[in-house]
């Protein structure tokens, strides 16, 4: 195993006031050009973990890795780099970390010798027992190297008595609780499992004699890959030499498939769980003007994930949609260690008002959501600014009342504006005429579902409504990731 790049990178260069992507997998199977594929593979899924990069391939022979922080394009784009991962399959990991700090021992996919060989993971989500199961391990006699919980899994496929890989991860999977869609590599095979409740996504694909598993459908389309099917909640899938074999190890659970994909967190180009994310967002957005019309002369989008729905609320609405405001693009992270004035600037930094667009003009303001409501704040002062006579916001989810322990990274709940202020009150703060939410019903509708059914499929909408479908064993017990000592080192 070679290759780990020790440039290090801060975490939030600016409070963007957005919950932050979880993380995105790649994996490829029989292929001459494994490696290159996989770096294209994250460039497209880049958008779900900004911090750090990592590729594992193999020859059939040995493992090799690359490992760095930051973002592919940064670490990936040399050929020298591309050519030292020899072989025909390959696992790759953009990572936005929801458990464990942003150092290189942190970065995945992360790799181990056992006794059957070597074993490369890649994980996206997050487990909600993993400080429990890790203090149990460390007791008996584990030695971890990083603070992910994704090593907890290493250390109890070690431990298994199974007789085969397969059988191995099965029995480590049967003793963690949370959300996660793994994809694993070893000599001869790439592996691809989801958690039983299905809550982080994970499909396959195809190119020619190869086969891909990958989080979402763009990491398929920049390849020219087929898209085959998702895999199924608690599926374990196993591709070789032999093709492609399925199977469900785990008791059957009722489906909860994390309903902020489609709200903010997958491409809007994304194909996932069958459905086109563009095409939820403009539902999402037509159900929100049917519940909380405004009158009002133009609709402008919060680039860029209020574009959507805007689209939909604009076309029901019988509005003009208008690029109000235009985002930069190539801010990312120029401002390395930003002064205090500079944070203060942030949002124009990333925003500018087109003012003839909106001066004179009753405004809608289409946002995907509100965390804390800073971003909001300075995104309505820009508006007003620019001579917008009144500004009514209307946001494309629920509101934001509750944290998330399933791989995404959300504020504690202390510092959610929703779970402090009614919407009046949050009205009044953000400086906006008024104020509107999609329902909890409204969105159920606009995904082509009945959310009072409970014989109907759902979503997991914990972050709205509180209901956690998943045990939180280690936060019901006190347990944070912030316990574990190896939080105060830097790479």
């Amino acid at each position: 195993m070679t290759g780990q790049s020790q440039v290090r990178l801060p975490r939030h260069p600016f409070d963007d006031d957005k919950l932050r992507e979880e993380c995105g997998v790649f994996g490829i199977f029989n292929h001459p050009e494994a490696s290159a594929h996989t770096a294209l593979g994250l460039h497209a899924l880049q958008h779900r973990g900004q911090e750090s990069a990592g590729i594992v391939s193999t020859d059939g022979h040995q493992f090799y890795s690359h490992r760095a922080l930051g973002h592919v394009g940064d670490n990936f784009s040399s050929i020298k780099v591309i050519e030292s991962l020899k072989g025909s399959a390959a696992l790759g990991h953009v990572r936005y970390s929801t458990q464990g700090e942003p150092i290189l021992r942190n970065v995945q996919p992360i790799f181990a010798d056992f006794s059957f060989g070597g074993l490369a993971l890649a994980h996206n989500g997050n487990l909600t027992n993993a400080v429990a199961l890790r203090r149990e391990l460390v007791t008996e006699g584990s030695l971890f190297q990083s603070t992910m919980d994704t090593e907890v899994i290493n250390h109890l496929i070690a431990r298994s008595h199974g007789k085969t890989v397969t059988d191995r991860m099965v029995d480590a999977l049967r003793r963690v609780e949370g959300a996660y869609s793994l994809v694993a590599l070893t000599k001869e095979s790439l592996i691809g499992v989801r958690d039983p409740f299905g809550v982080r996504p994970l499909l396959i694909g195809k190119l020619d004699d190869s086969w891909l598993l990958a989080s979402e459908s763009v990491a398929l389309d920049i390849l020219g890959a087929e898209l085959v099917r998702d895999v199924g909640p608690g599926e374990f899938v196993v591709i070789d030499a032999g093709g492609v074999k399925s199977f469900q190890p785990f008791p059957p659970a009722r489906r909860r498939f994390c309903v902020f994909e489609y709200i903010y967190f997958a491409r809007p180009d994304s194909t996932v769980e069958g459905r086109s994310v563009y095409e939820a967002r403009k539902r999402i957005g037509e159900e929100l003007a049917r519940e909380a019309p405004a009158n009002a002369d133009i609709v402008v989008p919060v680039p860029d994930s209020g574009v959507p729905a805007a689209i939909g609320f604009a076309a029901a609405a019988g509005l003009p949609f208008e690029l109000g405001i235009i985002r930069n693009h190539y801010v990312g992270r120029t401002f390395i260690e930003p002064t205090d004035h500079i944070r203060h600037l942030g949002v124009k930094l990333k925003h500018n008002a087109n003012r003839r667009t909106l001066e004179g003009q009753r405004v809608v303001l289409v946002d995907d959501s509100i965390v804390r409501g800073t971003t909001s704040t300075k995104i309505v002062d820009l508006v007003r600014n620019a001579g917008a006579r009144e500004v009514h916001m209307r946001i494309a989810s629920p509101p934001t009342t509750n944290s998330c322990f399933y791989g995404v990274d959300t504020p504690s709940r202390d510092k959610l504006l929703a779970a402090k202020l009614d919407v009046a009150a949050m009205a009044r703060y953000i400086g906006v005429d008024s104020l509107a939410f999609l329902t909890l019903d409204g969105l159920y509708r606009a995904m082509g579902e009945d959310g009072r059914n409970p014989h109907a499929p759902h979503f997991c909408d914990a972050c709205f409504s509180g209901d956690y479908p998943i045990p939180l064993t280690d936060h019901s017990q006190g347990d944070t990731p912030a316990q574990l000592s190896l939080l105060a080192e830097r790479a």
